[in-house]
Parts: C-alpha cells; sequence; structure tokens
C-alpha cells in the first residue's frame, strides 16, 4: 500500500502554475530524488507533501497515521539550546516537557536546594502526565545513534555537525517519509559519506530529497521524479540512466512540436483564405484550429539555459607559484606544515578536506595574500585573479543585481566587447524586473550566480572557486564544469562535490592530518585510490607521518582492435538510429490524433505494438552502439 498520492495538485503564486496537476505516489522504502531547476518549484512541493502549504487545487491522500519530517536547507534562526533540546522539539509539546526536564536535572545536578528540586519535581509530573518517558528513551537512542553529544550547545556547533542535530531531530518522530532538501550543502566529504551511508543501511523509512551533489544522488536514488514547468514525470531508474532517457525524451519532444506547429501554420494559412474557408461551411475544421491555437498558446516554453563565458586576461606567465617548505599555524595550531608545490599555467587544482581544516588558509598562502609562518612563496608574473566567495562577502544585500555587477554603469566589457549590463544578466536567467531587486530578494541559487556572473565580468587568468556549487541546479552546475575544463588559465577549486572535482581538476591539495598536506594527481576518486580512507583519518593522528606514495600506474593494455565486422556495424549504426526516431516520432503523431482510437481496433493494436518494438530496437542499438565503442 502506497504512502502518498498526490492527484492534479496545483499551485501558483500569482503567474503560471508552480505545481501544473501534479500526480505523484511514493511507496514505502523507496528513496526518490526530486530534480529541476532553480525555481522549479522543488521545495514547494516539498512544503505541500509535508502540509505546510496548502495546494489551489488536487487532492492529497496520506496512509492512516502517516508520519512525514522535513529537513529544510536552512539552519532555522529559533534553533537554540543544548543538542539534547533540540533534538527533542522535533517531539512538539511532549518534547518541550522533556526540555524542561533535561534542564531541571541539570540545574538540580549543580545545585540541590528546594527551590531546584520543586522545579524538577514539577517537570517530572508534567512528563509523566504527557506519558514521556518512553520517548525520553527514544530522543537518547536518536542522539547515540546519530554520534552526538547531548549537552553541547548548539549554537556553537559547525554548519555540518548542526545538520546532523537537525536530522536528528527529523528522525526522532520515527517519519514513514523523511523529506531532505539539500542535505549535503555545507557538509565536507566525510559527512556527505556518513549521511550516505546512514540512509542506505540504518534508516529505513521512505526517502524524499533533492540535491545538487551527483555522486551522492547517484548512490541513494531508487527513483528520479522530474519537476519541469510545473509538471512533474517519474523515472524508475538511477540517475544516469534518467539522463539518457530524458534526453532521448526531450527530443521525441521537440519533434512533436515541431510537427504540430507545422500543422497549425497550414491551418493558419487556410484560415486566411476567408470566402473559400466560410463557403466550405468546416465548422470542425474551424474549431479544430481553435483547439490547436488553445494548446499551442498553453505550452510553455523551456526557461533558457544560463550562457556561462569567462572572460579570460592576457595570459600570465608559465609559473603562476612556487611554495617552498611553508608552514602556517593558528593560535598554536598547525594548518599547513612544510609544505611545497609549484603551480604551473593552466593547472586545475583541488583542495580537499574536512571542514575547518583551513582550506581557505591554504588559498590565501597560495596567493601571497597570507604571509606564511616560515618558508616562502614566490608569484608569477602577469597574474589576474576572480575569487569566487561561498560566503558571498561580496554581495551587498541592500544594492540592486545589477548594481553588483556593473557598479551602477549600464554596460560591462566582456572580451572586448560591449554589452548592456540588462543584457548580460539574462544570460544567467535574471530578467530585467529580478536585475532591478536588490540582492535580500534572492534565492540561493540566484546568488550564486550573482557571483558568477560578477565572477566572468572581470578578465582573469587565475580563477579561485570556493566552494561554487551550493545551491546550484543541476544544469548550471554541468555547465560550469564545461567552462572549467575548457578555461587555459589556472584553477584552484575548494570544493566536497565528488563528482565536481573528478571532471574539472587534474591535481588534489589534500589535507591529511595536523598540518600535512599531500599533493596527487588527480581528482577525489584518485586520491581515494591511492590513499584508501584518509578522510576517515585526518583529523585524529597524532602526528605528522610520511606522506602516503602514490600507487604505480599501470602500464595500460593496448586497446583491442575491432573486426571488420563491427566497425561497419558501428558506421552503421548512426543512420539506424536517426530512421528509429523518425519512425517513433510519426507513429506517436498518429497515435496522438484525436481519432486513432475510434479506428479498427486490430489497427489501433498493431500501431501500439509497432511502436514498442520500434522503441525496444532503438534501446538496442543504443546498448550496441555503447558496447562497439
Amino acid at each position: 500500500m502506497s504512502l502518498l498520492r498526490l492527484r492534479g495538485v496545483q499551485l501558483a503564486f500569482g503567474g503560471p502554475n508552480l505545481l501544473d496537476h501534479v500526480d505523484l505516489v511514493i511507496e514505502p522504502g523507496e528513496r526518490c530524488c526530486l530534480v529541476g531547476r532553480n525555481g522549479a518549484g522543488k521545495s514547494t512541493l516539498m512544503k505541500v507533501i509535508a502540509s505546510e502549504l496548502k495546494p489551489d487545487a488536487g487532492e492529497i491522500e496520506a496512509d492512516r497515521g502517516l508520519k512525514v519530517a522535513r529537513l529544510r536547507q536552512e539552519v532555522p534562526s529559533d534553533a537554540a539550546g543544548t543538542v539534547f533540546d533540540v533534538v527533542a522539539a522535533g517531539l512538539g509539546e511532549i518534547g518541550n516537557a522533556l526540555r524542561a526536564f533535561h534542564e531541571a536535572s541539570h540545574a538540580l545536578a549543580e545545585n540541590c536546594d528546594d527551590a531546584h528540586m520543586k522545579a524538577f519535581e514539577k517537570a517530572q509530573h508534567k512528563l509523566e502526565a504527557l506519558n514521556g518517558w518512553e520517548l525520553e528513551q527514544r530522543v537518547e537512542a536518536t542522539i547515540t545513534r546519530l554520534d552526538l553529544n547531548a549537552d553541547a550547545d548548539f549554537a556553537q556547533l559547525s554548519g555540518g555537525w548542526k545538520r546532523r542535530v537537525l536530522l536528528a531531530q527529523a528522525l526522532v518522530e520515527e517519519p514513514d517519509l523523511l523529506l531532505l532538501d539539500e542535505p549535503t550543502n555545507h557538509l565536507d566529504v566525510e559527512a556527505i559519506t556518513w549521511l550516505e551511508n546512514f540512509l542506505l543501511n540504518q534508516y529505513r523509512g521512505a526517502l524524499l530529497f533533492i540535491t545538487h551533489d551527483r555522486a551522492f544522488l547517484q548512490r541513494l536514488a531508487t527513483r528520479i521524479l522530474d519537476l519541469d514547468l510545473g509538471r512533474l514525470s517519474s523515472w524508475d531508474c538511477d540517475y544516469h540512466t534518467y539522463l539518457e532517457r530524458k534526453e532521448a525524451s526531450m527530443e521525441a519532444e521537440s519533434q512533436q512540436n515541431a510537427l504540430f506547429d507545422k500543422r497549425l501554420a497550414q491551418e493558419e494559412v487556410w484560415i486566411r483564405q476567408g470566402i473559400k474557408a466560410r463557403r466550405t461551411r468546416n465548422e470542425g475544421r474551424v474549431r479544430a484550429l481553435k483547439a490547436m491555437r488553445d494548446e499551442r498558446a498553453q505550452r510553455r516554453s523551456r526557461q533558457g539555459e544560463v550562457k556561462l563565458t569567462i572572460q579570460a586576461a592576457e595570459r600570465s606567465g608559465k609559473l603562476v607559484a612556487e611554495v617552498k617548505d611553508v608552514s602556517y599555524a593558528y593560535e598554536g595550531k598547525p594548518i599547513v606544515r612544510n609544505l611545497s608545490t609549484t603551480l604551473m599555467r593552466g593547472d586545475k587544482v583541488g583542495i580537499i578536506g574536512p571542514n575547518g581544516c583551513g582550506k581557505t588558509t591554504l588559498l590565501n598562502l597560495l596567493l601571497g595574500r597570507l604571509a606564511p609562518d616560515s618558508g616562502t612563496v614566490r608569484l608569477g608574473t602577469k597574474i589576474e585573479i576572480a575569487y569566487f566567495d561561498q560566503y558571498r562577502a561580496q554581495l551587498d544585500d541592500e544594492r540592486t543585481v545589477r548594481s553588483q555587477v556593473a557598479d551602477n554603469a549600464d554596460h560591462v566589457m566582456i572580451n572586448g566587447n560591449k554589452r548592456h549590463v540588462m543584457s548580460y544578466l539574462a544570460d544567467f536567467l535574471f530578467q530585467p524586473d529580478r536585475a532591478n531587486q536588490p540582492v535580500k530578494a534572492l534565492s540561493g541559487g540566484e546568488r550564486n550566480r550573482l557571483l558568477l556572473a560578477r565572477l566572468f565580468a572581470q578578465p582573469a587568468n587565475v580563477l579561485v572557486l570556493d566552494e561554487p556549487t551550493n545551491d546550484l541546479d543541476l544544469e548550471t552546475l554541468e555547465l560550469l564544469e564545461e567552462r572549467l575544463m575548457d578555461f587555459d588559465g589556472t584553477v584552484l577549486l575548494v570544493s566536497h562535490d565528488r563528482a565536481f572535482l573528478d571532471n574539472v581538476v587534474t591535481g588534489s591539495l589534500v589535507f591529511e592530518g595536523n598540518g600535512r598536506v599531500s599533493e596527487y594527481v588527480g581528482g577525489y576518486s584518485d586520491v581515494e585510490r591511492q590513499s584508501p580512507g584518509w578522510n576517515t583519518a585526518a583529523e585524529a593522528e597524532p602526528a605528522p607521518k610520511p606522506a602516503p606514495k602514490a600507487e604505480p600506474v599501470a602500464k595500460a593494455e593496448p586497446q583491442k582492435k575491432r573486426s571488420y565486422k563491427d566497425q561497419r556495424e558501428l558506421d552503421a549504426l548512426p543512420a539506424l538510429i536517426e530512421k528509429l526516431d523518425t519512425d517513433i516520432a510519426a507513429l506517436q503523431t498518429a497515435i496522438s490524433a484525436p481519432d486513432f482510437y475510434q479506428r479498427d481496433p486490430d489497427r489501433v493494436a498493431a500501431d501500439l505494438a509497432r511502436l514498442e518494438q520500434l522503441q525496444a530496437e532503438l534501446e538496442q542499438c543504443y546498448a550496441r552502439w555503447e558496447a562497439l565503442e
């Protein structure tokens, strides 16, 4: 029996429907990832499911007694007290009673006078009246399960530990359905890996989550829910398979729209003949044309894509930075110890390590912005740096979006070309009304797009990106990857996004504990392969140890040459795939005709069977192409 069912759910905030006749069924135990553009309505749909928003229309049916808990993107400002207090708050009124009892018992332990004894007894009686003892054990068990310190001050925890506490707050309700909105934001790799393992191996309920972390998504999701232009589609597969099927679906949709528009244009020519149309008295055709016009008007155009263009400066010298025996400590704690490395023009270097280990400090040392305690940093010539700040400190909440990019000017210079600031901002999906609003009105994803607009408006041959992926939708993230890979300057990248690191960087500087920073060739997966378990012990080592040596790269075996027959088959596949695509599109067009099912039943069944056969042949062709390649 399904946990939750949405039928025809609609919701709008003054414009087109953000949720447009959404249907959804969630089954027990499945793990669904909700994907879509920034602003598509993913968080809104979660709020509807959590009963925090009421839809304008449609039905929501839930299993009797269904418990739903939601972990929000941002840490709530009113979360305060000890870890126990924050976790217990997930139980509502009983949680407040538990919190009062917990505080009273601690106060009594410190001062056993009459006043504290009376306060303790009062809290105890209230808890008994609410039958809260069993729930106290549940709170303590949840805290232990997530390896938390019940008496720690929540306000003093790092961002990653705060999110773990809030996860405990959601789990203490023992929800049947857990909603996670960007759960990996601001978590380091170790915390992300812990969360993955917890959700895979310990949590037994259903899961609906939003994430931009593709490695997290690929490992967890058993189903993909795609929210696009208000419509929700379901894909029973992993993320990589979804991408392949989605691309094929979009191509088919584009072909169907083109055929529809062609028919509509032909009918418009016919109706403009006027007198001839009226003489034939073909009122059915006139009504059909009106229906086609209505259908075309209701087709919502796909939101534009971000256009990222990195503005290249004059090439830097071949040497970007030479670092020799650099050490730096803060308040007696070693951050970097005896680091030697060389950055050359064109290097793309990832900086990897747990939160709070000193990654931003290392950036400042490499760029010469911070003097080391010992050792030397020599910078190359003609270096022009553009810096992406993870804390968005470069943004002034009170200034408008356009003034943040152009400093109140009307134009910006991009690769020697003068462009109006509004045209440039449109490349980053800021429409004129949005471009004239203050920064404080922007969502997290919009703020990151604005930072990218500022960054790429500056001529640079060294790009420094400190956690650029938070809040970006997957399409923008992949486009940013492509631009960074094509950039012929130098890139320094701090990120916990494993897929992003693997796709962009050619080398990594890794914090391995007690100030030791080791250098590896390749991205995150290469570091894991060369030094298994480095991220679990990074901060636990009492003293520095010699940096682990990279494994020798095995000599690649010569690739087996294709046979003549296989090569001929491979050469023929593109034309065959194109023909199958065309046949499928034509058949789908015929099936979508209003009178299709009024025809001879045997003919209808034959056409439907033929469509299924063609689609199966197309999948086989793609599989064979991949095998031959």
